[in-house]
């Protein structure tokens, strides 16, 4: 697909609008003054940037978890819930979704995951009894593939419609976070595509079928990087796809990046368009200084994972695609905010 054309379908990419769903939280937070400089965690970029100041212990707003400073670490803190479709259509899948998101958020911080509780709404009906025993099977299979405890939640057997939703927490030594990129980092893709995708959602899962050892130990490989200090910046592929999970990236870390399409690699089965735009079960994007790109490469490429640099962040507010020696913008932050968490 040519570049112009590529570049005008992303643009309409229902992930990527819905994620400016999120300004009336940012907008709120800003207007309460939850957002105010003396309420957030402060970064000293005199430092070396993989170190955050461990004075403050107010969480910082808009990462994948909320990361409340800990003593000698953080708490993380996450909830997600899941599409109503996707409960009524696929209950099974849609607990076991619910479970695997949030531990994403979790390892996407650099932190392990600890426990999760659920809030289901179910029908008081035949249907809505069934929804609710597929939905508590799906997320009790999750949670033992990624060993996480189920500890607690809200049930609601007379409701007028099926519903969920799961929070998470964990715990990070060391963070990684959405608002650490810096240039002249080059923006790592990490997956999995030992998977398929889903028959009806833009969903490549290499998870449910997969040995829960070998997806704990992948999952490791996050909170072992930071620990380690390869990496400060991340963020876990999520509903917008590789292009939207990237905007997201650069909104908050407030700087630019150039997303360079020939070097990203794609599942042999799904359309390059396509993957562009996926929620995959294991996909993370990684902000990491040059320097360190081999030894972070060799921690996954060991595991069978996907893991290529296909872009570098840079100064500015602009994300650029680049595909056969021509670029074109794909979005600029500083006329256009997504989540509205970059101002």
């Amino acid at each position: 697909m040519h570049l112009k054309k590529l570049v005008d379908h992303l643009q309409q990419a229902l992930g990527i609008l819905h994620k400016q769903d999120i300004q009336a939280v940012s907008q709120f937070l800003a207007k309460s003054k939850l957002q105010s400089p003396l309420n957030q965690p402060q970064f000293n970029q005199n430092q070396p940037q993989s170190q955050f100041d461990q004075s403050t212990t107010s969480p910082l707003v808009g990462d994948d978890c909320a990361a409340i400073a800990d003593g000698s670490g953080y708490l993380l803190l996450a909830a997600e819930g899941m599409l109503p479709q996707l409960v009524e259509k696929d209950p099974w899948f849609a607990g076991w979704c619910a479970v695997m998101v949030n531990v994403s958020d979790i390892y996407a911080m650099g932190g392990r995951p600890i426990a999760v509780v659920d809030t289901i709404w179910s029908q008081a009906n035949e249907v809505g009894t069934q929804v609710l025993e597929a939905v508590l099977a799906g997320m009790q299979a999750a949670a033992q593939t990624y060993g996480v405890l189920i500890v607690g939640g809200h049930t609601n057997n007379h409701s007028t419609y099926n519903a969920l939703s799961v929070a998470i927490l964990g715990r990070a030594q060391s963070l990684l976070s959405g608002f650490q990129a810096r240039s002249p980092d080059l923006i790592l893709l990490v997956a999995d595509f030992r998977g398929q995708t889903h028959a009806d959602y833009l969903f490549w899962n290499a998870a449910t079928t997969a040995p829960p050892d070998r997806l704990r130990g992948d999952l490791e490989l996050l909170p072992t990087i930071a620990e380690q200090g390869l990496c400060r910046a991340g963020k876990d592929v999520s509903m917008g796809g590789i292009v939207g999970t990237l905007l997201m990236l650069l909104e908050t870390s407030r700087c630019g990046a150039m997303l360079d399409l020939d070097s990203i690699p794609c599942p042999e089965t799904l359309p390059f368009i396509d993957w562009l735009l996926c929620f995959p079960s294991y996909g993370f994007l990684l902000s990491i200084p040059p320097a360190n790109i081999l030894p972070v490469q060799k921690l996954f490429q060991e595991r069978n994972l996907v893991c290529a640099v296909i872009g570098e962040i840079c100064p500015g507010s602009q994300l650029q695609l680049q595909q056969s020696g021509e670029s074109l913008v794909f979005w600029d932050l500083a006329q256009q905010p997504l989540t509205g968490f970059g101002r």
